[in-house]
């Protein structure tokens, strides 16, 4: 791991890719609940290997800028693009917010489970709310609710999970909170139980599929029952002011 984690520019060795890319109800639900606030010209900090972006750049968007800081990450992001396996609009960069042009402006701007990464996460979302238009949406998605931090936190560098209040917390003033909400409430129900997915450093390839089929539509239902208001993954949008 790097030394320097102070913002997006920390190469963190994002282990968990991989072994959730398989994940595609999940990754169904959640895109499906951040989908309306993604506009057409959008940053994705710390892209990963492509997973979000596959799902999120198609229809309005004209411009998705994938962001990547780790080496071997971007390599894979940006051979995606290349050999068309991610939609012709999307552009790669290997580096943090301070690689973009300082003139550059966003409509929308994304950290999907990246924001956990970062020490200092309130300057970094200070730095993306400075690359926001007028009205612009940034949009974070994280791992939820401290007491929820296992060995598999440690070891793939999440700093912290987030509560619905600590989320709005760490960003600044210039943004105004549109909604927080929680997801995947019986995945949650099942971690307090016996942290069947998220104990080991690496969680078995099974426990992700039992997740994945079982889990999450199960929290597709109760989550509207609960409305939104318990789950082990917490999502924050906020608007720029004009």
């Amino acid at each position: 791991m790097p030394d320097d984690r102070g913002t997006a520019a920390a190469a963190v060795e994002f282990r968990e890719l991989p072994l959730f890319e398989r994940a595609h109800r999940w990754r169904a639900y959640w895109t499906d609940m951040v989908r309306p606030y993604v506009g057409a010209n959008v940053l994705e900090v710390g892209a990963g290997i492509g997973s979000a972006t596959a799902e999120l750049a198609t229809g309005a968007v004209r411009r998705w800028i994938c962001l990547e800081p780790d080496a071997e990450n971007f390599r894979r992001l940006d051979s995606k693009v290349k050999s068309g396996r991610l939609p012709s609009q999307c552009t790669c960069i290997h580096g943090d917010l301070r690689s973009i042009d300082a003139n550059e402006r966003f409509d929308t701007i994304l950290y999907i489970d990246v924001l956990e990464h970062i020490s200092d996460d309130a300057a970094e979302l200070a730095l993306a709310a400075e690359r926001l238009d007028p009205d612009g949406m940034l949009i974070v998605l994280s791992p939820a609710h401290q007491m929820l931090y296992t060995e598999f936190d440690r070891a793939i560098g999440h700093f912290r999970r987030y509560s619905r209040s600590s989320l709005l917390a760490a960003a600044p003033r210039t943004l105004a909170p549109v909604r927080t909400f929680y997801l995947d409430s019986v995945g949650m129900a099942a971690s307090l139980g016996n942290r069947l997915l998220m104990h080991a450093a690496e969680p078995p390839e099974w426990s992700i599929r039992l997740w994945d089929g079982l889990f999450v539509p199960a929290s597709r239902a109760v989550d509207k029952v609960l409305l939104h208001a318990v789950g082990k993954t917490v999502v924050g949008v906020w608007r720029r002011s004009a």
